[in-house]
């Protein structure tokens, strides 16, 4: 690798596992001081351990990004220990409880936006102060396919994720004068949970690449807007998908099909 990311300090927030581990392990080997914090403590502590061992830097704090106090204690443990923060990659988030809308309530819409939209507001607004005051740095906003097209039964994931690239486009504009970069990084198809192969050949059929993405594959792009290659790079949206939103067949990404949909019978008066 070629150290573009040397002595940055970077926040990876999500990154126990799948593309928030492979991110902070790249970060990691490119150079960075990492802070691997996720609500999973030994599944962080793991991940930081591995980049030690590997010749890296890194530390582990448990965090849940819903939590005000937490967030606080992340960005104070981690200019504590490296200083500052240049980088910060929101990648924490809830994607279940999967609800199809007529059987949503308010405790499973409360969690998802508490987590995945004021968490990330929460983690940007700490971060961004900082950097303000250090003279700069780049924000990446962990989205989703779901912030411009649709899921069934995820509308609240669906609606923090487009809250979460509109709100990346109006960051740009208030931090760009202070040299801070904010970007949204869209995933595709990502095999974070070990899908069994007749699920990966359903899933990769109709992506144009013919396979569904590895948390590795996000890696090269998170790079990328961190890195000073990205300096004239704000408020832009890039799609690591395989080319699955190009085309105008859908890909198999609905988990939940019509036939799983309640009845007007189970729904009651």
């Amino acid at each position: 690798m070629s150290g573009r990311l040397q002595d940055k300090v970077a926040i990876v927030t999500g990154s126990a596992k799948g593309i928030g581990e492979a991110i902070a392990i790249r970060y990691g080997v490119e150079g960075a001081k990492v802070v691997v914090t996720d609500i999973n403590a030994d599944g962080a502590t793991a991940v930081a351990q591995a980049i030690n061992e590997a010749g890296g830097t890194a530390i582990a704090i448990t965090c849940d990004v819903s939590n005000e106090d937490q967030v606080n204690a992340l960005f104070d443990q981690t200019v504590e220990t490296f200083g500052s923060v240049d980088v910060l990659v929101n990648n924490a988030g809830l994607i279940s409880p999967m609800i199809h809308f007529l059987r949503a309530d308010k405790a499973w819409w409360d969690r998802i936006i508490n987590v995945n939209l004021t968490g990330t507001f929460l983690c940007c607004h700490r971060a961004s102060h900082i950097m303000a005051r250090n003279g700069g740095g780049s924000i990446i906003n962990m989205s989703s396919g779901g912030a411009t097209k649709a899921h069934r039964a995820f509308a609240a994931y669906d609606a923090t994720k487009g809250g979460i690239e509109a709100l990346t486009r109006a960051m740009a504009l208030d931090l760009g004068p202070y040299n801070i970069r904010v970007n949204s990084l869209i995933p595709g198809s990502i095999d974070t949970t070990g899908i069994d192969e007749e699920g990966r050949k359903l899933r990769g059929v109709n992506i144009p690449l013919g396979r569904v993405g590895e948390p590795v594959d996000m890696t090269g792009a998170a790079v990328f807007l961190a890195s000073d290659d990205a300096l004239y790079v704000t408020g832009q949206r890039t799609v690591v998908d395989g080319g699955m939103l190009a085309q105008q067949r859908s890909a198999t990404v609905d988990i939940q099909p019509p036939s799983d949909f309640p009845t007007i019978e189970e729904l009651g008066a």
